[in-house]
């Protein structure tokens, strides 16, 4: 499971989110966490939809298994 979290969300705090990327580690499963500084709940900066959108297909090709048709910047995936 891939988690995109803005730092100034108050509909779902990073500290929930924190919580369940915890368990989730915890439990073995693989999981990515990426924050997004000055974002809150649903992202308004271009550059932060934009690198949500890649680091999630980058996530999904990890986790499928497959490549990707341009390179994009990765994203840690723990218990993977």
């Amino acid at each position: 499971m891939i988690f995109f979290q803005g730092l100034e969300d108050r509909v779902v705090p990073p500290n929930q989110t924190e919580a369940m990327v915890t368990a989730l580690r915890t439990k073995g499963v693989p999981v990515a966490y990426v924050a997004f500084e000055g974002e809150e709940h649903g992202f308004r900066k271009a550059a932060n939809i934009k690198r949500s959108l890649s680091a999630e297909l980058y996530f999904y090709s990890r986790i499928f298994n497959f490549e990707i048709a341009q390179p994009v910047e990765p994203v840690v995936i723990e218990n993977f």
